[in-house]
Parts: C-alpha cells; sequence; structure tokens
C-alpha cells in the first residue's frame, strides 16, 4: 500500500509538470492551483490513504507527501513568474522611449489672483512699495491704532473674529499700513494686498475675500493728489473713458472721508443696456468699489508722526469686487466654489 502510495504522488508531480506549460494566464494557473493543492484537489484525495496506513508506514508517507506539496508549489510560482515576465513585456511592446511624452494639461490664474496682480502692476507703475504682514493680528493694530477704542461704534461694523480677548483675525489690510508708519520715517508710500476676514456670508459678502490698501504720506499731501492718484488708478485699471466720483462718508481712520464710485463698465454710465436696466449699477450709472480719505491725524500721533508736520491718503478697495467688474461675474459665490466650467474661462 505503501509503494502504490508513493508512485501516486510521484505521478502527481509529473502530471503538474506536464500540465503547468498549458497555463496561458494567471487565470488559468489558479485553476490548475486548485485542481492539485485545493481543499478538495488531488494532493487531497491522494491523503485519505494515509489514514489507512499502519503506525510504521505513516512517517515515510507523511515525509514524501510534503515534498510533493513543496515541488507542486514550487511549480505553479515558476510558472506564475513566467506569466507576469511576459505580460510586462508586452506591456512595453511597441513603447519607443525617445517619443516625447504627453504634456500636462495647463492651469490658469485664479480671477481674483489676476485682478490683485493687475491692481498691483497698476498702483507699483504709480509709485507704491508693496507691502506684507500677519494675517492675526492684535487688537491695538487692527483697532485701536486705527482710531478705534474699545468703545468705538465702528467695531460692531466690522463684525469681527476673534482668535482671544486680545487677538483678532484682521479684518482689513490697514494694520500693515500701521506696522509701515511704525518701522518707517515719512516719506511712506506703500500698498497693502492680502486676505481679510469678517462674520458674514451672503451672495455678496463671504467670511474670507481680498483687499488693497494704499497709503502715502509725506509733507503737503492733500485731497487732490488723492482724488488725482485714484482717477489715474481707475482709468489704468478699467479704461480711459471711465469717470469718477467721490462721494462723502465716513471711516474711524481717515477725515474727510469719501466713498470711491465709477461710472457702470457693463453700460457704461447709461443706466441701461439695449433698453434693460443695467444689472450692475441698478439703473443709477454708478458702482462704488472702495472707500478713501485723508489720514486722520490721531492715527499719525498713534505711530509717532506730527501731524503738524505731515499729511497723507489712503484707500482700500475689495479685489473680488473689481474682478466682478472686470470679468462680467454676477456672484460673489463662483470665486470659491472651484467649478472647472468657470475657472477654465480665465486660462
Amino acid at each position: 500500500m505503501l509503494k502504490s502510495f508513493l508512485e501516486g504522488l510521484d505521478g502527481l508531480t509529473l502530471e503538474c509538470e506536464a500540465r503547468r506549460g498549458q497555463a496561458c494566464s494567471l487565470k488559468d494557473l489558479e485553476a490548475l492551483r486548485v485542481e492539485f493543492l485545493g481543499r478538495k484537489g488531488k494532493l487531497a484525495g491522494a491523503m485519505v490513504a494515509l489514514a489507512q496506513m499502519g503506525p510504521e508506514d505513516k512517517p515515510a508517507a507523511g515525509k514524501k507527501a510534503n515534498e510533493v506539496k513543496t515541488a507542486l508549489t514550487a511549480l505553479l510560482e515558476s510558472r506564475q513568474a513566467e506569466l507576469e515576465a511576459e505580460s510586462a513585456q508586452g506591456a512595453l511592446a511597441g513603447f519607443d522611449p525617445s517619443l516625447p511624452g504627453r504634456r500636462p494639461a495647463p492651469g490658469s490664474l485664479h480671477p481674483v489672483t489676476l485682478a490683485m496682480q493687475e491692481i498691483c502692476e497698476v498702483l507699483t507703475g504709480l509709485g507704491f512699495e508693496v507691502v506684507a504682514g500677519p494675517e492675526v493680528e492684535n487688537d491695538w493694530n487692527n483697532f485701536e491704532a486705527l482710531n478705534m477704542p474699545p468703545d468705538h461704534p465702528a467695531r460692531d461694523m466690522q463684525d469681527t473674529l476673534y482668535v482671544s480677548e486680545n487677538i483678532v483675525l484682521r479684518t482689513h489690510t490697514s494694520p500693515l499700513q500701521v506696522r509701515t508708519m511704525m518701522s518707517r520715517k515719512p516719506p511712506v508710500a506703500v500698498i497693502a494686498p492680502g486676505k481679510v476676514y469678517r462674520r458674514d456670508s451672503d451672495i455678496t459678502h463671504t467670511p474670507m475675500f481680498h483687499q488693497i490698501e494704499a497709503l502715502l504720506v509725506d509733507t503737503n499731501v492733500s485731497m487732490a493728489d488723492l482724488r488725482g492718484t485714484l482717477t489715474a488708478f481707475v482709468r489704468q485699471l478699467f479704461s480711459p473713458d471711465t469717470k469718477v466720483r467721490f462721494r462723502p462718508s465716513f471711516f474711524p481712520f481717515t477725515e474727510p472721508s469719501a466713498e470711491l464710485d465709477i461710472s457702470c463698465v457693463l453700460c457704461g454710465g447709461e443706466g441701461h443696456v439695449a433698453g434693460a436696466p443695467c444689472r450692475v449699477c441698478k439703473r443709477t450709472g454708478w458702482v462704488e468699489i472702495g472707500g478713501c480719505g485723508m489720514v486722520d491725524p490721531n492715527v499719525f500721533r498713534q505711530v509717532g508722526y506730527d501731524p503738524e508736520t505731515v499729511t497723507g491718503f489712503a484707500f482700500g478697495l475689495g479685489v473680488e469686487r473689481v474682478a466682478m467688474l472686470k470679468y462680467g461675474i454676477g456672484d460673489l459665490r463662483m470665486f470659491f466654489e472651484n467649478d472647472v466650467r468657470f475657472l477654465e474661462q480665465f486660462s
């Protein structure tokens, strides 16, 4: 019985060796493995006879069975390696490494980034220097140095996001003007672009948006200088035919203060397009793009400047507002939805 058992096991090895070459795919090879080594395979079937052997034959039979299992496994694994090598070689068939690779699809700058860059280019061309600073500010730089003490009602208008009692997410980029004046003596001509944060969110407001604020300090700076600078800036940014007007307003850090309006970029200041009311200016012919004014003497005193010696002006505008006007975008939320169809238009 032992002899026939051992011969049967040798026959399994020979059969597997003969059939392994017929397995032309990993699927075929897996079927062959199940046939020989599976729980109901040929080796498992042969092992049934082991239980019927006498104690003196079982050691030799068990040893032979282990040797055959190892041999079968080796045969199947070697065939698997051959098939995988053939597959890899086939994948490279027809590949020419000298051909140029596929060029990645180019991206595009975000419309807010484009507007920011263009605004900065115009203002640096007028002689301003770009400055940068932290988006997390202390209360003094963000409010008190700008003539807004703790009980000032203008603080409520800012809808401030507080990090702690005296630390805030900056509500405007004006703290950069404070930092610049604290570290330099006049003359000063800087612009401060960057992100700002306020507790507000609707179709025309977002909790985070972008501003650019400008500051010019020197001797004998007047409101006429402010008007001339803003007129030149607006006409370079939009078109030479753009009209500019100033409406009296209030800001804690400038006196006098004004809102800056320009003639509507869609209807050209007519208030209507093809007989229909203009959706941008709502028939008025004007759109507001920012605020401006002469720096309040109290601000100069806070930073160590003598208001009897120097004067200056400041102005600021929202970058998203400018981008909406330049590119005809009707909903502020489109800037933040990351819709590729929208962004691809600016490539």
